[in-house]
């Protein structure tokens, strides 16, 4: 329960920001603390600075209620009889004011980064020789190392995360929030805390939401990102659980400033570019270029963000035994969304330009062409998982830890086995973006033969001692439900930036049959045609309301007239071919055309016959034949 104290704390710091924001953005306005739209930046236009100041506020002033500053002062000037356990409310405050300081500066007169970065580490070395660390390894030189890069690589994190309106401030909240969660049994000032930074920056999202009223800049990103990263290793100075805990919780809670930092460090780097260079390449505009609407890339982060805190909530309450089970799908899934969105094209020059040209190159070359050597990796870790899952599914409690043993020993049978299997089967000879019906029982032949060829193998080995055939059809089930789903995932992904990305004139599709199927699939894959459907038209009522491809099929072509100013309609496309049949449809379609001055062009495939006598063959159709687009 949280106690009356903690929510009136939470509840302060959450009004400061309401109130002193508006105050800040109007003096913003009124001095020219702008910033104004820049071609490297997301913002179009001119947009108060500062709002950090109104974060700070909202922060720092609850903490002065509940640090100890005397324990810190004896810590920092004393004769060594500060208490074992120092106010973590008052290294934080302390911290965060240096930081808002340094951030404060660079807002005004943009310190160069290695400046920046040098207070940063000053910071984190003061709160790493209070003793405040992630105590994720024995060696305490080792441990302090990772401890001060945590702390500088977050705060710089978050940093990097104030790239569109809301976002920064949306994701620390949901991290805020999963740290009280986890907190809430162990330590009401942790608590406090994590509360006090949920409720500021939840008020400032109120400003900060697309359309953004105010940014927060650096003085309010730095200070953000140094209280949650101080606050998110403090789970190692109460962590009774197992070292696997100590270490994913933190991770999983700060999943989404992890991954975008790490995608636009890497990719900048084998781009050739400075990594402390800003653009346009963070994850939130990948999503944008997918077709993802600002606000809805926002609030998918938001959900990443949330879901991988539940998980960390989750795995700092559970067994070692346990917790692989959420920690490996969180972990697959965010690895799989980084390769997705690295596919994508943003600088103007070619991505991965350090990698081109080398020596090395034609083995990465081999390794990523078709994606096969990082398919088989990912089957290994869909192997091993779905065999645990099957475990930890079939038995609980004490159970589980005696058939353990089981799985133990027999995890690199059945992962030589499978693997095995789906090699001979023909797993890895198709395109991975190419998965259709056939692909789609083949794996699950494949699956159903690794696990027959699985129980044959431990039969043999371990005459199925100590071994439940319950678990094998779980581990069938699980095993193809995680082949067809990444396999789909791949697809699903190519299909919906296809999608999203459909940019040129809008038209509509005359035609709901096999021509009108095979026309969507040729304007989603051939980018040259540059239209976009809004759906289809076809004269058989019983089309009518239904969907081809995911495009509607919007009514009969005589309701044309009513539907070319709701749907912006400029141009029309035939999908069936002009003969005797459809020279009616034809008629009708070119005078409705000429009424309402749009274009129309007709579809169809061609077959050309080739002339062996000749030396060269051409490709390209004279007018007299029949072309893909024919203008009628």
């Amino acid at each position: 329960m949280i106690s009356p104290q903690t929510l009136v704390l939470a509840v302060s710091a959450f009004g400061i920001c309401l109130t002193v924001t508006p105050v800040v953005r109007l003096l913003a306005i009124k001095r020219g603390w702008v910033a104004r739209p820049r071609e490297d930046r997301w913002h179009k236009k001119v947009t108060a600075l500062m709002g950090g100041i109104a974060i700070f506020l909202g922060i720092a002033i609850p903490l002065v209620f509940i640090g100890d500053f005397v324990s810190l002062w004896m810590k920092l000037f004393g004769d060594g009889n500060a208490p074992l356990t120092l106010s973590i409310a008052a290294v934080i405050f302390c911290g965060a004011a240096a930081l808002f300081a340094i951030g404060l500066v660079d807002d005004f007169i943009n310190i160069k980064p290695h400046n920046k970065l040098i207070g940063q580490i000053i910071v984190a070395s003061m709160v790493v020789f209070v003793g405040f660390r992630l105590n994720w390894f024995t060696s305490l030189t080792l441990d302090t190392m990772v401890t001060l890069i945590w702390i500088v690589g977050i705060t710089n994190a978050f940093n990097l995360l104030d790239n569109m309106d809301g976002l920064c401030a949306g994701v620390a909240m949901v991290a805020a929030l999963a740290l009280a969660a986890l907190y809430s049994r162990y330590d009401v000032s942790a608590l406090s805390i994590a509360l006090i930074i949920a409720g500021s920056c939840g008020a400032f999202l109120i400003y900060n939401f697309n359309p953004a009223s105010i940014f927060m800049g650096d003085c309010g990103s730095l200070v953000i990102g140094f209280a949650i990263a101080v606050l998110s290793l403090y789970h190692g100075e109460f962590s009774t659980g197992s070292r696997l805990a100590t270490v994913t919780v933190p991770i999983l809670i700060m999943m989404v400033p992890l991954l975008d930092t790490t995608l636009v460090t890497i990719i900048r780097l084998l781009s050739g570019r400075k990594a402390s260079t800003g653009g346009r390449d963070h994850t939130s505009h990948r999503l944008v270029l997918m077709g993802f609407s600002e606000k809805s890339a926002v609030l998918f982060l938001f959900a990443i963000g949330a879901v991988s805190g539940i998980g960390g909530v989750f795995v700092s309450h559970s067994d070692t035994l346990t917790s692989p089970a959420v920690i490996i799908p969180i972990f697959s899934a965010i690895v799989l969304m980084g390769i997705y969105l690295s596919q994508l094209r943003v600088y103007p020059e070619k991505e991965f330009s350090v990698l081109r040209g080398k020596k090395f190159t034609p083995v990465l070359i081999e390794l990523t062409y078709k994606k096969q050597i990082l398919l088989v990796i990912l089957d290994l870790g869909i192997v091993a998982f779905s065999y645990y899952l099957a475990y930890r599914l079939r038995f609980d409690g004490p159970e589980f830890r005696i058939f353990f043993k089981s799985f133990l020993k027999s995890l690199p049978v059945i992962i030589a086995v499978k693997l095995l299997v789906f090699y001979f089967t023909g797993i890895y000879r198709g395109f991975w973006q190419y998965i259709s019906t056939p692909d789609i029982f083949l794996f699950i032949r494949s699956s159903f033969f690794a696990t027959i060829l699985s129980i044959t193998s431990v039969t043999i080995l371990y005459r199925f001692n100590s071994f439940s055939k319950g678990v094998f059809i779980i581990d069938l089930i699980l095993t193809t439900f995680f082949l067809l789903g990444t396999r789909g995932s791949f697809r699903l992904f190519k299909e919906t930036i296809k999608r999203k990305t459909l940019k040129g004139k809008r038209v509509v599709i005359y035609g709901a049959g096999r021509g009108g199927e095979l026309l969507i699939r040729e304007i989603l894959n051939n980018k040259k045609i540059s239209m976009e459907p809004v759906g289809l038209l076809d004269d058989n009522p019983i089309k009518i309301g239904k969907r081809i491809q995911g495009f509607p099929i919007l009514g009969r072509f005589d309701q044309l007239s009513q539907l070319i100013d709701k749907y912006e309609i400029e141009g029309v496309l035939i999908s069936f071919n002009g003969n005797t049949d459809n020279q009616k449809a034809y008629q009708e379609a070119m005078r409705v055309c000429r009424e309402k001055k749009l274009f129309l062009k007709a579809f169809s495939i061609d077959l050309k016959d080739v002339d062996l006598e000749q030396q060269t063959i051409s490709l390209v159709p004279s007018k007299s034949e029949r072309v893909r687009f024919k203008e009628s």
